[in-house]
C-alpha cells in the first residue's frame, strides 16, 4: 500500500526535542545483534550526519535570519537524532569490529540500490564502487583475524561473502575521473533521486569514520590501511556526490533531504528485527515527519513553491529491505572487475593508454606496489596463517582471484 508522508499530520517541532536520558539509549549487544541491525544503525547515523551538514551549508548561504532560525531548529533536532543513533553502538565494540559493519553496509546497500536503479549511469556508478567496497571488507577482515584473532563472519553472518573484489591497489585514480554527470531532479524517477542521496550519505559516513578514527588504531599497519581506504572513500563520495542535481535550490535540496530521511526511517521501521531499536525507528520517523512538514512551510514561504513541484506525487518508492546479495555481487565481479573510471564513464584497463591520468596517478601513489597497505595486510595474514581469510560459498567468479596464498596486485591496474 502506498504511503505519502506529505499527507500525514506531523507533531509540532518544539514537542520533539529530547532530554539527555533519551539521548543515552540501550546499545545493542554485539554478540547477539543481527548484522543487518548494526548496518541499519550505521546507515541512519550517516543519514543524520549528512542532514546536519547540509543544513550548516544552507545556513552559510542564506541571507535571511528568520530562515536561518528555522533551519537551526531542524538541525538541532537532527543533531539529537544522530547522537541517539550513535549511542546504539556498544562500548565494547572496537574500531575494527565496527568497520566490518561499515563495509557490509557499503556492499549490501550498494547492491540493493544498484539492482533497483532505473537510471543506467547511476547503476553503473553503483556497480563500479560496489566491487571496491567489497574488496575493502576482505582487507579489513584479514586485519581482524591477524590482529585480534576474530573471524569477520561473526559480524556479517551468512548474509555477505568475504573474498577479494577489484584489488584495493587498483582503486586509486586521478581526481578528474571521479566526477560524473548529475541527474536532473525534474526528470529523474523517485528511486533514482533517493538512491543518489542515500548512497552519498552512506559513503560520506564511511569516509568520515576512517579519516577521523583510523589514526586511533593500535598499530601502524592498521593506521596505514585506514588511510589508504579512507582515500578511496573520498573518491566514492566525489563520484556519488557529483550525481546529485547541482541545480536544485537550497529549499528544494532540504525538502529532498527530509523526504529521504522519512523514507529511510520508514524503511528501517518495516525492516527491523530488534524490538528495542524498532521502537527507536518509529519515534525518529515521527520526528522526521515534523522536519519534512517544516521544510514544506519553508519552501512555500521563501521560494513560493510547493512540495509537489519537487517530489510529484509524494508516495514513497519501494522500501529498502536488507537481504543477501551474494549472487548479484558475484555477477558484477565476473563482468566488471577489470574496469576503471574514465572521466564521466568507465573503461576496461586493457584500453587505457599508457599516458592516461590513471597511470600518472598510480605511478605517484603506488610507485612501490609492495608497500601498499592493503597488499601488506594480506601478505602478513598469509605469512602467519599460510592462506588469506575468506568466507565464500563456492569458487571465486574471477579465476585470477582464486589463489589463497598470493595477493593479486595487477588486476584492474595493469593489462
Amino acid at each position: 500500500m502506498a504511503f505519502n508522508p506529505f499527507k500525514e499530520k506531523p507533531k509540532k517541532m518544539e514537542s520533539i526535542i529530547m532530554n539527555w536520558k533519551a539521548l543515552a539509549p540501550k546499545p545493542y549487544n554485539k554478540e547477539e545483534v543481527d548484522p543487518y541491525t548494526r548496518v541499519r544503525c550505521i546507515l541512519m547515523n550517516g543519514t543524520e550526519y549528512e542532514a546536519v551538514w547540509s543544513k550548516h551549508h544552507f545556513n552559510r548561504h542564506a541571507d535571511n535570519n528568520d530562515a536561518r532560525r528555522e533551519i537551526a531548529l531542524i538541525r538541532r533536532s537532527e543533531q539529537q537524532q544522530q547522537k541517539l543513533i550513535a549511542g546504539l553502538k556498544p562500548i565494547d565494540e572496537n574500531i575494527l569490529e565496527t568497520t566490518i559493519g561499515y563495509e557490509q553496509l557499503a556492499v549490501d546497500l550498494t547492491a540493493i540500490l544498484a539492482q533497483r536503479s532505473k537510471d543506467k549511469h547511476v547503476k553503473e556508478a553503483l556497480n563500479f564502487a560496489l566491487l571496491e567496497d567489497f574488496d575493502h571488507l576482505y582487507r579489513y577482515a584479514n586485519l581482524l583475524e591477524t590482529d585480534m584473532g576474530e573471524h569477520a563472519e561473526k559480524y556479517v553472518g551468512d548474509y555477505t561473502e568475504i573474498m577479494p573484489g577489484r584489488p584495493t591497489i587498483s582503486h586509486h585514480r586521478h581526481p578528474y575521473d571521479s566526477i560524473k554527470n548529475p541527474i536532473d531532479n525534474h526528470k529523474a524517477d523517485p528511486i533514482t533521486k533517493c538512491n543518489v542521496m542515500i548512497i552519498t550519505a552512506a559513503e560520506q559516513q564511511t569516509m568520515n569514520y576512517y579519516m577521523n578514527l583510523g589514526a586511533f588504531y593500535k598499530n601502524a599497519k592498521g593506521r596505514e590501511l585506514y588511510t589508504e581506504i579512507g582515500m578511496v572513500e573520498e573518491q566514492h563520495v566525489s563520484q556519488y556526490g557529483s550525481l546529485i542535481d547541482p541545480n536544485a535550490s537550497m529549499c528544494e535540496d532540504m525538502l529532498m533531504h527530509e523526504y529521504v530521511e522519512c523514507y529511510l526511517y520508514y524503511s528501517m521501521l518495516n525492516d527491523e528485527s530488534d524490538k528495542n531499536i524498532k521502537q527507536i525507528w518509529e519515534m525518529l520517523f515521527e520526528q522526521e515527519l515534523a522536519h519534512l512538514h517544516q521544510a514544506v512551510k519553508m519552501i512555500r514561504t521563501y521560494e513560493k513553491k510547493d512540495w509537489s513541484d519537487v517530489i510529484p506525487g509524494g508516495d514513497f518508492p519501494e522500501l529498502i529491505s536488507f537481504h543477501n546479495n551474494k549472487d548479484y555481487v558475484r555477477s558484477v565481479l565476473g563482468r566488471t572487475v577489470t574496469l576503471t573510471a574514465d572521466r564521466e564513464g568507465y573503461i576496461d584497463i586493457a584500453k587505457v593508454p599508457d599516458n592516461a591520468n590513471f597511470y600518472k596517478y598510480q605511478n605517484k601513489v603506488n610507485a612501490k606496489p609492495e608497500e601498499e597497505a592493503g597488499h601488506k595486510v594480506i601478505v602478513d595474514h598469509i605469512a602467519r596463517f599460510k592462506e588469506d581469510y575468506r568466507v565464500q560459498d563456492k569458487d571465486h567468479p574471477v579465476k585470477s582471484l582464486r589463489s589463497r596464498t598470493e595477493d593479486n596486485i595487477t588486476l584492474g591496474r595493469k593489462i
